[in-house]
């Protein structure tokens, strides 16, 4: 078992010609905003002369800005029924992705696609680093080398000076099979007023990985043992969406106090494949 002391801080698709993509395009563009150019998709509101605008336009426009007729609440039924048999590019495609997807795929697709930018995910900084996935762990190495990797599925988390007041985040990184993870011990006042802590472990990939591990996370003292397991959220989530959840572990000062040892606190990591 390994030591550490921390630092605060879809499915393949045949690649489609060049004519079906200037024809994807061609129909895709019939569904464009007339304001802001974004697809517009189901459910299809347009104006009494059947321009359209998404959503959010819609909510800041008091008539049609093209054709300057007020706004009506007219939907389109014959355009929703096109829509769902239009291939829409990916969101994601000025980053590279080339797929082209029907309205049943998109949102799936867009959810794990590999082209879609990622903010830094270092807890308790400023950094306004985006990126691809694949230059997350990168990115780390480089800009926020507190940040220390230890490799194994079973390792030990010590949070030193864990009694500083304030609210603090404890970073590290686990890698095992194939995989990086970033463990993270916050600190922070609940809205009572009190002190609690935040433990989770964050899969540097998509949530379709995070699905096969578990992870186990262990603080023993004298007879006294406290163990979560779960799944990791993945990089595509926050751990603020997470703690609201209540879907990692909680506990307070009043509790941490009977497993801190000189002043640090030590969490036994296991990460666990399904």
């Amino acid at each position: 078992m390994s030591h550490l002391t921390s630092t605060s801080t879809g499915s393949s698709q045949r690649a489609p010609a060049l004519t079906d993509i200037s024809a994807a395009n061609e129909l895709a563009r019939l569904f464009e905003c007339q304001l802001c150019f974004k697809y517009v998709l189901p459910p299809i509101i347009q104006c009494q002369d059947g321009h359209l605008f998404c959503v959010g336009c819609r909510r800041k426009l008091k008539c049609c800005s093209t054709c300057r007729s007020p706004f009506r609440t007219i939907r389109s039924l014959a355009k929703e029924k096109v829509a769902n048999s239009v291939r829409f590019p990916c969101k994601f495609s000025p980053s590279g992705c080339d797929r082209y997807l029907t309205l049943a795929e998109k949102l799936d697709h867009e959810n794990l696609c590999k082209c879609r930018p990622y903010s830094c995910p270092c807890p308790g900084t400023n950094c306004k680093w985006h990126g691809l996935m694949d230059a997350i762990i990168p990115h780390l190495t480089d800009q926020h080398k507190s940040i220390i990797t230890l490799e194994g599925d079973d390792i030990v988390f010590l949070a030193a000076d864990i009694n500083i007041p304030g609210a603090i985040n404890w970073v590290m990184m686990q890698s095992c099979f194939g995989f990086n993870f970033m463990l993270v011990l916050e600190k922070k006042e609940n809205h009572n007023g009190y002190e609690e802590f935040i433990a989770i472990a964050q899969l540097i990939g998509s949530r379709k990985d995070a699905e096969n591990f578990i992870y186990r996370l262990e603080l023993n003292s004298h007879q006294r043992r406290l163990v979560w397991e779960g799944v990791p959220i993945s990089v595509n989530d926050e751990i603020p969406t997470a703690r609201k959840k209540g879907d990692c572990l909680i506990f307070d000062a009043s509790l941490a106090k009977h497993f801190i040892e000189n002043g640090n606190l030590s969490i036994n990591v296991t990460i666990i494949s399904c």
